[in-house]
């Protein structure tokens, strides 16, 4: 297999001076692989096994068992700090909880490394979520038909898995069930021209049913197991 560019998502001990990681890769998608870092603590391999820092590896053996062959660092850590770091850790678990092995997906890829590079550069978090996770979502095969929010003449909608978005005529069944999840058109509409024509900015009601929209696919998709991640955010408040 020859070098290609990865990020380290998550690493772990294993045993007899190994680590398990979790890879992101050009050219292979997610990877666990083991690699054997040694007794010292400065050991150079230990030291390049952190996330956002930008990797060449060589990865080796079958499907079953993955060796990291070769490991080199190809430019500096992505300088993330407080709310950006933890963006970026969300991010790093999306991927380990929802990519399926060995999947090339290198358009994910590229927007994976755009996106922490935002991060790094303090440009404003919201937006920079979005895009990744709509890139994500894009690889799993989940994309947003917005058409139903444009032929109907309602207020409100909601939305679910394999029917999309669904007009509420009825207001009265929302007071029966969660608020949040439900949707105003206006704000869908807006996303949906955010979505179309790469509008930069949303109002903050707009980028808040963004948000609610995500989270309620994406939650679908982790089977409602919460993220780790989301913590970090809480006790950081």
């Amino acid at each position: 297999m020859p070098e290609q560019y990865a990020f380290v998502l998550h690493a772990r001990p294993y045993r007899d001076n190994q680590q398990l990681v979790d890879l992101f890769t050009e050219a292979e998608g997610k990877v666990s692989a083991l690699v054997f870092v040694g007794q010292s603590k400065r050991s150079i391999k230990k030291a390049l096994l952190q996330p956002f820092l930008p990797l060449k590896v060589i990865i080796k053996g079958n499907a079953n068992l993955k060796h990291i062959h070769a490991i080199e660092s190809c430019a500096k850590s992505y300088p993330l700090v407080r709310h950006s770091l933890f963006s970026a850790f969300y991010i790093n678990e999306l991927l380990i909880r929802l990519l399926t092995e060995h999947i090339t997906c290198q358009d994910l890829f590229n927007q994976y490394q755009k996106t922490i590079s935002a991060l790094a550069n303090q440009q404003d978090i919201a937006p920079q979520l979005r895009i990744f996770e709509a890139a994500l979502l894009a690889e799993l095969g989940v994309s947003f038909e917005f058409s139903p929010v444009f032929e109907h003449d309602v207020q409100w909608f909601c939305y679910v898995g394999e029917e999309g978005f669904i007009p509420i005529y009825d207001e009265q069944v929302m007071t029966k069930t969660e608020h949040n999840r439900y949707f105003n058109s206006e704000h869908l509409r807006a996303i949906a021209n955010n979505q179309h024509q790469g509008i930069a900015t949303l109002s903050v009601e707009s980028e808040q049913t963004f948000k609610l929209l995500m989270r309620q696919v994406i939650n679908n998709l982790l089977g409602n197991k919460p993220l780790n991640s989301r913590k970090l955010f809480i006790k950081n408040l």
